[in-house]
């Protein structure tokens, strides 16, 4: 799946004269789809929470290094898939499915997110920064969750056979 548009408006490649705004490494479009918006809000989110954490006073140690591993690693996977679409990587790198390790790196990376973030909240102890990193974690897993839903419209719609008795 990808979000390239073929169609440029007027004023479209203005400046590159016989440029098609479909070709060429950067793909201008994308910065501005939902998915891309959604992308940046949740590398925004993490980094916030990742921040609120590592500036505060741990309570528990083992507790808040997974969170910070957790948030930091889903930061740098959201960034890589934000570049691949940019770039248009995914037309070079045509060995990988790319929407299915995307699906598959959201539904993995919420779980984890998930679960940091109620392990973190749990152990915060009331510390305004630790509680604010939970916070974040949430909203950030929230974002991940509407990413999964806008980008693979995952439903669980069963289907009924039409046959007569």
């Amino acid at each position: 799946r990808t979000t390239c548009s073929s169609g440029g408006g007027p004023g479209a490649g203005a400046g590159q004269p016989g440029a098609r705004p479909s070709e060429g490494l950067l793909d201008p479009v994308y910065p501005r789809t939902y998915s891309a918006l959604l992308k940046v809000a949740q590398m925004v989110t993490l980094l916030i929470a990742f921040i609120c954490v590592r500036s505060s006073v741990w309570v528990s140690y083992s507790a808040y290094s997974y969170f910070e591993v957790v948030t930091i690693c889903n930061l740098i996977m959201i960034l890589a898939f934000y570049l691949v679409h940019l770039f248009r990587l995914y037309r070079l790198l045509t060995c990988i499915s790319w929407p299915l390790s995307e699906l598959l790196h959201y539904l993995i990376g919420t779980l984890l997110l998930l679960i940091a973030s109620i392990v973190a909240a749990s152990k915060s102890y009331s510390q305004s920064g630790l509680v604010a990193g939970a916070i974040f974690g949430f909203v950030a897993t929230f974002l991940c969750l509407a990413s999964i839903w806008m980008s693979y419209k995952i439903s669980c719609v069963t289907q009924s056979g039409d046959a007569a008795v």
